[in-house]
């Protein structure tokens, strides 16, 4: 059986946090990405809605992958600070792109580092965060009779529930469930449909 992903903590939705530092215009955006495409994508779009800025800094951070890009500033001052700020908040699966437009005022590179960090820290730290835990895929099989009882155990379990196909014996269909709950909803099941149901572990 193929070992689950640990349980993570990224952000519930789209976060922007704005700062003026030195006259320069700090605009730090944070979102939850999944993949290093994207990621990107979210880089891509930023560029293009704010075409005019200085600079469009970012670092992401999706399990053990993570890259960062300074974007014209002295390097190490601003993609840096940002992954650090990510894996300051302790949150996973997320992109964060700063942009600045230069105020005339040049912060030197510590300045820079902590214009960059803070400004991304702060966005994340009141960011809505959200828990994602990951399910066990089993595939469940009963006799028409007890498909009743097998929905109202998918809703106290909460289960998700995929398509279902007809046998001609009954139904089957792909559920999810919470790894520590497997035990238990196989045996609900089995009592609820006096041991007609089969249960069976997706690879």
């Amino acid at each position: 059986m193929t070992e689950l992903p640990p349980p993570f903590t990224t952000l519930a939705a789209t976060h922007r946090h704005d700062a003026v530092i030195e006259n320069s215009e700090f605009l730090a955006f944070a979102e939850r990405a999944d993949t290093p495409e994207a990621a990107l994508a979210q880089l891509a779009a930023l560029r293009t809605r704010y075409p005019d800025a200085t600079h469009h800094c970012w670092a992401y951070r999706i399990g053990p992958a993570y890259r960062f890009g300074d974007d014209g500033e002295p390097g190490g001052t601003a993609g840096a600070p940002i992954l650090r700020a990510i894996e300051g908040q302790g949150v996973d699966h997320v992109m964060v792109v700063v942009v600045r437009y230069y105020g005339g005022v040049k912060l030197g590179t510590g300045g820079l580092v902590r214009a960059y960090g803070g400004t991304a820290a702060e966005c994340l730290r009141t960011a809505p965060r959200l828990e994602v835990r990951p399910r066990q895929a089993l595939q469940v099989s009963v006799p028409f009779e007890h498909l009743s009882g097998l929905y109202h155990l998918l809703g106290t379990w909460d289960a998700r529930r995929g398509e279902e196909a007809y046998t001609g014996a009954g139904v089957t269909l792909p559920v999810e469930v919470y790894p520590e709950d497997v035990d238990a909803f196989r045996a609900a099941l089995r009592d609820a449909t006096r041991g007609s149901a089969v249960v069976d572990s997706e690879a």
